[in-house]
């Protein structure tokens, strides 16, 4: 962990310590220290599973199951790229493959500045509009690479 992060983590631990006889949510706890920090560090496991009493292979398991937990820091802004079937149609396997490209970083990985963090999905429900992409939040269709690229640096910066 780095610099900070112990101390935080031992407040989010002091909110979600199960009292005696109380089962440990150990999905909620993680989701805390996610919110909190930004990511769930990999060697905040122990702790965790001290805390929780739980076996640590508890804790890793339900990090390892949840694709919205993640135990490295994300980008300022997350690109998903829908793979569903009407979007694959829609040429979305090119678009993703631009965007790793254009970004220099594979699925789940990050930038180097730390601006975008790339991954996939299988549908956002937008089907009539494939290509469809989520920046952040918001979703969008018939982005090209060049689109999510002016989305992610509306300044040309």
């Amino acid at each position: 962990m780095t610099t900070g992060e112990p101390a935080v983590l031992e407040r989010v631990l002091e909110q979600h310590r199960p009292r005696p006889g109380e089962q440990a949510n150990i999905l909620r706890t993680l989701l805390a220290v996610q919110q909190a920090l930004g990511h769930v560090p990999p060697n905040a496991i122990g702790p965790l599973a001290d805390a929780l009493r739980v076996p640590e292979a508890h804790v890793a398991g339900v990090l390892s199951y949840y694709p919205d937990l993640h135990t490295t820091p994300r980008g300022r802004h997350v690109v998903r790229v829908c793979l569903g079937e009407a979007c694959v149609a829609n040429r979305s396997p090119r678009l993703l493959a631009d965007l790793k490209r254009i970004l220099g970083i594979g699925i789940g990985e990050t930038t180097e500045d730390g601006q975008a963090t790339l991954e996939r999905v299988y549908c956002l429900g937008n089907c009539g509009v494939g290509p469809t992409v989520m920046v952040d939040e918001t979703i969008y269709g018939r982005l090209s690479a060049s689109d999510v690229q002016k989305l992610l640096m509306p300044n040309g910066a």
